[in-house]
């Protein structure tokens, strides 16, 4: 950037007034990042520190936070830049965030601190990834900015989703745990569905065909007026039923987490979710699987990204296919463009037996019509 902090490219946002003979008490107002901690969980001692460093050295203004996850502190003059690093690392123990080309501050839910649908541990692993790529956090060298965001089950509450160039999303493998005594609860009105986040008005009575049954996405589940049954093989782990029923259905007990790519907000190409890259992995210390396929991403990206390319315009322009073969990911069904139809996955010749020039008698022998 113009202005930072000595051996540290990033984490430091310039900004200059264009009038400094009108107004001299801002002819700068640097932004400083700091990166928060995981779940953005703070001890008040801790913050009132960190209020009186920014009135002695700043504005005292401040945003908690950025669309990044940071803090971010609002307005200081250059002079004041190392003395505000000083004073973060070593009366505080904060290091600055991410900005400019780099890996930006990475981020997650509550998790399993507070949150009993997290089917990971996401800020263990917030903490360990912010930990492992702290030169790829500080030191810009990337295209454009990358962004970790992860949440720890499907509701997807940093909506990392949307907004993050690699999501990490718990989930489960095996089938929803369903208590069907609390079902009926829910369907006699002894239990209140959404946990009561709708009382303040009178909806009427609890319809769980109406409610649940009519609205999962994939038509998976049937209600007998006795017994709940779930079609887990066809389930995409929406959660809408979990979340009207909580203490009736659970995730599963086998746990890890889907990748997804390429999400990112309007720069180039518009605003574009993420793609699915692999449905599931296992997520345990140190993470090894998931830190190979962020280094191949990584790889690929700072050699044939354009210079502000998100890595979800460099999948746009290369071609899904080409992308996860070059990143020696497996072609999956999950990888469409919407729901249902555009499939990405393309054969070659040497794949198909027989190749493209194949004997349509020989077909037809093993496929009469």
């Amino acid at each position: 950037g113009i202005v930072g902090v000595f051996g540290y490219g990033g984490g430091v946002i310039g900004r200059y007034s264009d009038q400094q003979e009108k107004f001299p008490a801002i002819w700068a107002f640097h932004t400083v990042r700091v990166n928060q901690p995981s779940s953005k969980f703070y001890h008040t001692a801790a913050l009132r520190k960190l209020c009186d460093l920014w009135d002695h050295r700043g504005s005292g203004m401040t945003n908690f936070h950025g669309s990044t996850g940071d803090m971010v502190l609002l307005g200081t003059v250059t002079e004041q830049l190392e003395p505000i690093f000083f004073d973060l690392t070593h009366q505080m123990n904060m290091d600055l965030g991410g900005s400019g080309s780099n890996l930006r501050t990475p981020s997650c839910c509550v998790g399993k601190a507070r949150c009993e649908f997290a089917c990971i541990d996401t800020q263990a692993l917030c903490y360990d990834l912010t930990m492992t790529y702290q030169d790829e956090l500080h030191r810009p060298a990337f295209p454009y900015k990358f962004k970790f965001k992860i949440s720890g089950c499907p509701n997807d509450c940093v909506a990392a989703i949307a907004r993050s160039d690699l999501s990490i999303i718990g989930t489960w493998i095996d089938d929803i745990r369903i208590d069907q005594e609390a079902v009926k609860a829910y369907v006699g009105g002894e239990l209140k569905p959404n946990a009561g986040a709708h009382a303040g008005r009178d909806w009427g009575a609890f319809d769980i065909q109406k409610e649940v049954i009519d609205l999962c996405p994939t038509g998976c589940m049937s209600w007998d007026g006795n017994k709940l049954t779930i079609d887990n093989k066809n389930c995409i782990r929406c959660m809408h039923c979990i979340n009207v029923m909580p203490e009736a259905l659970r995730p599963g007990t086998d746990t890890g987490a889907t990748i997804l790519m390429g999400a990112k907000a309007p720069i180039l190409e518009g605003a574009q979710l993420s793609t699915v890259m692999a449905p599931f992995i296992r997520l345990e210390p140190p993470y090894d699987n998931l830190k190979e396929i962020i280094e191949n991403v990584w790889m690929f990206w700072m050699e044939e990204g354009k210079n502000r390319e998100r890595l979800g315009e460099l999948m746009q322009r290369v071609g899904l296919a080409n992308f996860v073969e070059t990143v020696q990911l497996k072609h999956i069904p999950q990888m469409i463009k919407e729901p249902r139809s555009n499939p990405y996955v393309f054969w070659k010749e040497e794949e198909v037996p027989g190749g493209w020039k194949r004997d349509i008698r020989e077909f037809r022998k093993r496929h009469p019509a």
